[in-house]
């Protein structure tokens, strides 16, 4: 399991047919309170928005979230977090 927050959305004209109507969220991931990569989550809770604090699975639990046939899905949005008690440190920026 692991965190982050909602950045962005992801607009796809075509999708795998198992993805239809599941939002896909470009999500900036937290590791030891420090911001990190981003990557693409689909949101299983369907109510996840811009700012929103999410917890994720991975692998092929991800795609198992959605009850359906088999959904190509490498990450999930599983649910929300309240709160957050480790200050998030500002990101770094390029050397002076």
């Amino acid at each position: 399991m692991y965190i982050g927050q909602v950045v962005g959305t992801v607009v796809a004209t075509v999708k795998e047919p198992n993805l239809e109507s599941i939002p896909l969220l470009v999500v900036q991931l937290i590791e030891k309170g420090k911001k990190t990569k981003m990557i693409v989550a689909a949101d299983s809770t369907r109510q996840a928005g811009k700012g929103d604090f999410v917890y994720m699975i991975g692998s092929k639990e991800a795609g198992r979230m959605f009850r359906t046939k088999r959904t190509p899905a490498d990450s999930a949005i599983v649910g929300f977090i309240d709160s957050y008690n480790v200050e998030i440190q500002p990101e770094e920026t390029g050397g002076n």
